[in-house]
């Protein structure tokens, strides 16, 4: 006779210390990261970021034509509302994972999806927000440079406008 077993269900990630995931698997001992199956190094140096979103997103890497799509996709949703680049100019001296989190935050006042929680909304907010988390923290490192942000530039690749600064 088979026992039931009861999981209990934590809504957002408090008290979530660990859980199981199917997107990735790491095994400290040897020192191997996989994501989807694919070890985090092939990928750091035979792949793109958006190929490597895209694989984390949709579990599998995408042909010419979804990587293009994809791409374009990105590229649409960088833009930033000046309300939320007011709350990065607040929150200009607090570190910068504290400005990334408290804008994520802020954001979801202005997305289309908020109140979806469908597998097909859920994907969209998180193209939405993997598009516009670089450009909240190349904000942040303008804005604490006492400059004015830059409006995204879709002729530039989604890595290509990160400032690698940012966070040191």
């Amino acid at each position: 006779m088979a026992t039931e077993q009861k999981v209990q269900i934590h809504r957002g990630l408090r008290d979530v210390l660990i859980d199981r995931t199917r997107s990735s698997f790491i095994d400290g001992d040897v020192g191997k990261l996989l994501y989807r199956g694919y070890n985090i190094d092939d990928l750091a140096t035979k792949s793109t970021f958006e190929e490597t979103i895209y694989l984390l997103l949709y579990s599998e890497l995408p042909n010419r034509e979804q990587l293009d799509a994809f791409d374009a996709e990105l590229r649409a949703n960088r833009a930033l509302p000046e309300e939320v680049l007011s709350v990065i100019s607040i929150t200009q001296k607090s570190h910068p994972m504290d400005v990334l989190r408290t804008a994520v935050s802020a954001l979801s006042a202005f997305d289309p999806d908020t109140e979806d929680n469908s597998a097909e909304a859920t994907l969209r907010k998180g193209i939405r927000l993997t598009a516009q988390a670089s450009t909240i923290v190349a904000a942040h490192a303008r804005i604490r440079e006492g400059k004015q942000p830059i409006a995204p530039n879709s002729s530039l690749s989604h890595a290509s406008k990160f400032p690698v600064h940012a966070f040191w």
